[in-house]
């Protein structure tokens, strides 16, 4: 585990080495304090900023005095930020202006207190070696920001993510694993259990979703096809058994109901990590 999840890790969690969070995208188009205060009600202490009603709640173009009062909200309800995912830079762009995006994304990880910014990889071959050399030159500048640079599967499998993180071999860049984006992009072909496999040591958090058939990922974790038991024990034997591991979706509903569902996934995460 990098040094940035590890230290997270060793002081906001006294009792697990699990970061059980969730991110905000988790009640849907709600704004992001609505979620906020939903999961300080289902009782968690971690949180992934992802959308809201707005877009993104942190993106690159955020302005830095709302990236720094996104963080002191969070502060505020007693939660800790684990994660941040802020979209990407322009793949169409030229490198030079994917870096500078790149690190201006960075920087606004760097001011609302996230130790990391999670990167959707990019299925188009022909965009890939110009995305992963924007990541391989950004790799410095956030370890100097102490913030870890990860790429989740979104489109490719994580062996296809892990390919990349080997091949860029920078201990400022690792696999956020995503199974219900796994099996939602290969239809249900890919057993997130068996993609594990090829994931030993670069794994350093998770976003907890779920897939049923045909097309369905805005489902609670823990009733579609992903077996989280299995597979948050076979990513432990590669290595990865501590740090976040942050529900993305939840079942779409009245706001009662989705407070409802965190919990539900909250206890049953705690039970099978425990």
């Amino acid at each position: 585990m990098s040094g940035l999840l590890l230290s997270a890790c060793n002081t906001f969690s006294k009792t697990s080495p699990w970061l059980i969070g969730c991110y905000t995208r988790a009640w849907g188009s709600r704004n992001y304090l609505i979620a906020l205060d939903g999961m300080v009600e289902a009782g968690y202490k971690y949180v992934g900023l992802s959308t809201h009603d707005k877009g993104r709640v942190i993106d690159r173009d955020t302005a830095p005095d709302i990236a720094f009062q996104v963080g002191e909200e969070i502060k505020k309800r007693g939660l800790k930020l684990v994660a941040l995912s802020g979209g990407t830079f322009d793949s169409n762009a030229p490198v030079s202006q994917g870096i500078e995006q790149l690190k201006r994304l960075i920087d606004n990880a760097e001011r609302c207190g996230s130790p990391l910014i999670q990167l959707n990889d990019i299925a188009d071959q022909s965009l890939e070696p110009d995305f992963y050399k924007v990541i391989s030159e950004c790799c410095d500048y956030g370890l100097e920001k102490k913030v870890l640079i990860t790429v989740k599967p979104h489109g490719s499998t994580g062996a296809e993510c892990r390919e990349h993180v080997d091949r860029i071999n920078h201990k400022n860049f690792k696999l956020w694993y995503d199974p219900g984006n796994v099996a939602y992009y290969t239809e249900g072909k890919v057993d997130p259990v068996q993609d594990a496999e090829a994931l030993d040591g670069v794994v350093v958090g998770m976003a907890v979703k779920d897939f049923k058939q045909p097309k369905n990922v805005n489902i609670t974790p823990g009733t579609g096809i992903v077996d989280f038991e299995k597979l948050i024990a076979r990513l432990k034997k590669g290595g990865f058994s501590k740090g976040p591991l942050i529900v993305e979706q939840l079942a779409p509903g009245e706001l009662p109901f989705v407070n409802a569902e965190a919990r539900k996934v909250r206890e049953y995460l705690e039970g099978i990590t425990s």
